[in-house]
């Protein structure tokens, strides 16, 4: 039960624990009294222990330094130093894995983009209409994020973002340079990703060579962000990259983003052009689109050379998937847990005995296509 009462009155920097043994130190940061209250409530009463509140970045930054967290819940909109610059000054002053809470709108997508490059390690979309309500609703999903988050590889995320080949990749030019690759038949990626993936599966379709090839990738992500997620890796590759729609058709250079809120099927595959459709209704799986599903569809479509592979993320989702597009005689690779913000997917792809091989983030594109397992 929430007690939302005396929530004024909060110490920045109280002490909520009483949770279970090992659980994540968080501090809430947002605007809203009510909003730090709400959220510091759902956290608490799953075990997570909120250790301090701020109510802009400024504040932020001296409750994080003073209590030290594993993790910072921060809003993007704020008077005075809002999220985007407090996420940047944090990450210079006390290195800290964030949570972006942002709005469920394409603007919202525009700004938690910018924050995953200053930073943020992953973003929790906030539900339309009465935003109380909404966050309570998804309490479970909230938890499980700042869990996820709390346990990010922090030192992997600042690797891969301050990498001068990683700016070079959100250039506007990014991709043009990319030299072609010559595949012996055409050939169909699947990549899977989730905590820490957008800005790792930037990274890999940026350095894709240009060849006859065509990928579908599925990022854990609300409906609200993918097609700007498209049209980030749009620009940032040599590859014609568009949100999947239903009864989408791509060839060779082009590439799919699964949509949020649905699970993207390969429908069928003929003279190199694979055909997707969308599924709204299956309530199966904990995410949602989920690599599993499009990963066994491309196991039973697909007759030409197939790629699976597994990237940064939290769960066990392309576990199953990988698995299966192992046993059609796919190529399989995953990502290094030196490399991974989150070493939780790919562990569970190689555990299942699926993976032929394991790459650092920068090695994987040149695997896709190289041939070698």
């Amino acid at each position: 039960m929430l007690i939302l009462g005396a929530l004024w009155n909060m110490s920045r920097t109280t002490d909520r624990r009483g949770g279970r043994d090992g659980s994540p130190r968080v501090v809430v940061v947002d605007d809203s009294p009510f909003m730090r209250g709400l959220i510091s409530d759902l956290l608490s009463d799953a075990g997570v222990a909120v250790v301090g509140e701020a109510g802009d970045g400024e504040e932020a930054l001296s409750v994080v330094a003073e209590t030290r967290p594993d993790v910072v819940t921060m809003d993007v909109e704020m008077p005075g130093m809002g999220g985007l610059e407090a996420v940047e000054r944090l990450m210079e002053e006390t290195p800290t894995p964030v949570l972006m809470l942002s709005a469920h709108t394409d603007e919202g997508a525009e700004v938690t983009f910018e924050a995953l490059d200053r930073g943020a390690v992953d973003f929790f979309a906030k539900p339309g209409g009465e935003v109380s309500t909404g966050v309570s609703r998804e309490s479970d999903r909230l938890v499980e994020a700042v869990r996820s988050v709390a346990g990010a590889d922090l030192d992997a995320a600042t690797r891969e973002r301050d990498d001068p080949s990683a700016a070079a990749a959100r250039s506007p030019d990014a991709g043009a340079d990319a030299d072609a690759a010559d595949v012996d038949e055409p050939l169909t990626v699947v990549i899977a990703a989730s905590t820490g993936g957008p800005n790792a599966v930037e990274r890999v379709l940026s350095a894709l060579p240009m060849a006859d090839c065509r990928v579908v990738i599925v990022q854990h992500m609300p409906e609200a962000f993918t097609s700007r997620f498209a049209n980030r890796l749009d620009a940032a590759s040599a590859y014609d990259v568009r949100e999947a729609s239903d009864g989408a058709r791509i060839g060779a250079g082009e590439a799919l983003v699964a949509r949020g809120g649905s699970h993207t099927l390969i429908d069928s595959y003929r003279s190199g052009r694979l055909r997707v459709k969308l599924d709204e209704d299956d309530d199966s799986h904990t995410v949602t689109p989920a690599a599993d599903v499009t990963m066994r569809s491309a196991a039973e479509v697909i007759d030409d050379p197939l790629v699976g592979v597994v990237l940064t993320g939290m769960g066990s989702d392309a576990a199953e998937g990988i698995r299966a597009m192992a046993d059609a005689g796919a190529r399989t690779l995953a990502q290094s847990e030196d490399t991974c913000v989150i070493y939780g997917m790919p562990k569970r792809a190689v555990e299942t005995g699926g993976v032929d091989a394991v790459y650092d983030l920068d090695d994987v594109a040149g695997a896709i296509v190289g041939g070698e397992a």
